[in-house]
């Protein structure tokens, strides 16, 4: 598939820019194939330089605030040339996607409303034109992909995806925002939890799996929430028994998130899985614990804890 993004020629830089991408799919930590035409109208057009930036819809940090269009990740592809009068400009790129860059296709399907576009940026002496957007189809790597389907198979269903403004604790990361997956819990899992949001953050050598459980008794107006890390390799991924891997997980997860709200009279925790035959694989190479804090109960709509510190 080939994708096109046309700007019509601007009033005042004179210029018309198209963007193509002979395959918009691709995965975080690849290079993405693509070319940049300039036609230049009645007159020469001096471009200072060309910029491509990845551009998503993310949601603030304060709750209150509508989402906004952030242009996360910028790399300069040209610097000063001219485009001479009646004539066009092929600039051929690469561009580099960062390891964090959001998943927005799983299984062949957009993840609900996540959405991700490559805008072009030329800046015309003393004007800035913007192409316009085209669109780029993110899937998973190949550890994302084991993770999403194994929680697929233990019967969770995905609710909603989005994108989030800020830092998590205690995680490097490189963009200024993190990717959210809740999912409504699995039956085998209901109980000690009633909400599960899963966040990815990626680099060269692997995947740190964030997993934050929330319990709430809306009557009440109780909830408690606790964040657990895991930690896996790209190396030897087709290797693992993935459903077992994740399903250890998310036991040693709700068995600390249950400890914690001990106190409470609808804590539980998961002895045995239905769903794997045998042990869970050890989810996390020797010499790395697991991370993430427990945190406590809170009254009304906020939570205690969870804040990974």
């Amino acid at each position: 598939m080939r994708l096109t993004g046309v700007s019509s020629e601007s009033a005042w830089t004179g210029l018309s820019v198209t963007t193509t991408l002979p395959n918009p799919s691709t995965r975080p930590g690849l290079r993405l194939p693509g070319r940049v035409t300039l036609a230049a109208g009645g007159e020469d057009v001096a471009v200072r330089h060309l910029r491509l930036g990845l551009v998503a819809q993310v949601e603030p940090e304060d709750p209150g605030a509508p989402r906004r269009l952030v242009q996360y990740h910028q790399v300069p592809i040209a610097g000063r040339f001219v485009v001479p009068a009646g004539r066009r400009r092929a600039v051929e790129f690469a561009y580099p996607l960062p390891w964090e860059t959001p998943v927005t296709i799983f299984g062949g399907v957009p993840l609900l409303s996540l959405r991700t576009g490559l805008r072009t940026e030329v800046s015309v002496d003393p004007d800035l034109d913007q192409g316009e957007m085209v669109p780029v189809f993110v899937h998973p790597l190949p550890t994302q992909q084991h993770v999403l389907a194994a929680l697929d198979a233990l019967g969770f269903v995905m609710r909603q995806a989005g994108l989030q403004q800020g830092l998590l604790p205690g995680v490097e990361q490189t963009l200024p925002f993190h990717e959210r997956l809740g999912y409504w819990v699995a039956p085998l899992y209901a109980g000690p939890i009633t909400e599960l949001e899963v966040i990815f953050v990626t680099n060269t050598a692997g995947l740190e799996v964030l997993f934050w459980l929330d319990r709430r008794l809306s009557l009440a107006g109780v909830t408690h929430q606790s964040i657990s890390r895991f930690r896996a390799w790209h190396a030897g991924d087709e290797r693992r028994d993935w459903v077992a891997t994740v399903d250890g997980w998310l036991r040693h997860a709700i068995n600390r998130h249950a400890a914690a709200a001990a106190h409470a009279d609808w804590s539980a925790a998961i002895r045995e899985s239905a769903h794997v035959s045998r042990p869970p694989d050890q989810p996390v190479a020797p010499g790395y614990g697991l991370g993430g804090t427990a945190g406590g109960a809170g009254v009304g709509g906020g939570g205690g804890g969870g804040d990974g510190t």
